[in-house]
């Protein structure tokens, strides 16, 4: 099964109808009035939300932020133990790219346009992003390298992302991702190369909480 869906649906089940309410509301800009109408269950919600592409096993920031919202730090542990096998699943390359594109979330600011148009992102996807994320450069900034990501697939490397990084005259942000890409390669040729898997299943939680994940 997807361990995402496996997620959303444990989720799901942990959730009150007040808790539910409050999640309707804080979704009312991104969920049209009829479709939370007909939200019965937090499995109601999600799928409206994956459907319209707001949530994916690759994007989980939201579920994040609503979990926030409701306080409840035992879900947000479940999303961690999630995201760490997620992680832990991941070929090595993939793993890179992770890593780096958190460095340049940090660090690129409002140069991110920039960037992206280093990457080819174009101008009308540009300004897609910028107003589906108005308040919040974080994502602005992650949502256009998935952007980039998904157009360029196997050709999305970390090499590739430094050099864009160095033509936009950011050189201290390709430091930084080369510096963690090294201090990765070290962790990895010390430990053997062997890569460890979390030590518990995403399908082990029950109702008193996560087996699995400390806070984020």
């Amino acid at each position: 099964m997807d361990p995402f869906l496996v997620l959303l649906h444990s989720v799901s089940t942990g959730l009150s109808d007040d808790e539910l309410a409050e999640l309707k509301f804080l979704c009312r800009a991104r969920v049209g009035k009829r479709k939370l109408e007909s939200v019965r269950c937090g499995l109601d919600l999600f799928a409206v939300l994956l459907e319209q592409n707001e949530l994916d096993a690759e994007r989980p920031e939201l579920l994040r932020e609503l979990l926030a919202s409701l306080r409840r730090h035992d879900l947000l542990r479940r999303l961690d133990a999630f995201e760490a096998g997620a992680a832990g699943r991941a070929p090595p390359e993939e793993r890179d790219l992770r890593a780096a594109f958190d460095i340049v979330c940090d660090n690129v600011g409002r140069d991110w346009r920039r960037l992206a148009r280093h990457l080819h992102v174009t101008d009308t996807k540009i300004d897609a992003i910028e107003e589906k994320y108005p308040r919040n450069l974080t994502e602005q900034v992650r949502e256009s390298l998935r952007v980039w990501k998904s157009a360029e697939r196997e050709d999305a490397t970390v090499s590739h992302l430094v050099r864009a990084l160095r033509a936009c005259q950011l050189n201290l942000v390709a430091d930084l991702v080369l510096e963690d890409q090294q201090a990765r390669e070290n962790e990895t040729a010390g430990s053997g190369g062997g890569d460890k898997s979390p030590a518990e299943s995403l399908t082990s939680w029950d109702s008193n909480g996560p087996a699995l994940g400390g806070p984020w």
